[in-house]
């Protein structure tokens, strides 16, 4: 369990370069399904903008989805980021709500309230 986080802790990344996708192992109990569809979300990312794709939680359990690409990847769609980071947020609002009382319950040892 995590006390007062001041880092951030990558729930998963994927990229482009590496034509990759991590998986924090800390996050292995989540269920399969889970797991397969950050996977799916994340390659699909890179594989239509590039760059590289972090899901990280901060320090009070927010989660973020962060973007980076490499100074001279000039293939980089950084408009198509933007709209594609959105376009995730709201059609996958459910499932990032989860992850983050997930999180705040098991790794921050929150008490859970059904809202």
């Amino acid at each position: 369990m995590y006390e007062a986080m001041e880092e951030e802790i990558v729930l998963c990344a994927a990229s482009s370069y590496e034509r990759k996708f991590y998986l924090n192992p800390e996050f292995e109990a989540l269920p399969e399904s889970i797991r397969q569809e950050l996977q799916i979300m994340c390659v699909m990312y890179t594989e239509d903008v590039g760059g590289v794709l972090m899901l990280v939680f901060d320090g009070e359990g927010s989660l973020e989805l962060k973007v980076d690409h490499e100074e001279d990847d000039f293939l980089f769609d950084e408009i198509g980021s933007v709209l594609k980071i959105k376009q995730m947020q709201q059609e996958r609002r459910e499932l990032f709500e989860s992850l983050e009382m997930f999180f705040r319950v098991f790794y921050l040892g929150e008490e859970f309230t059904a809202e």
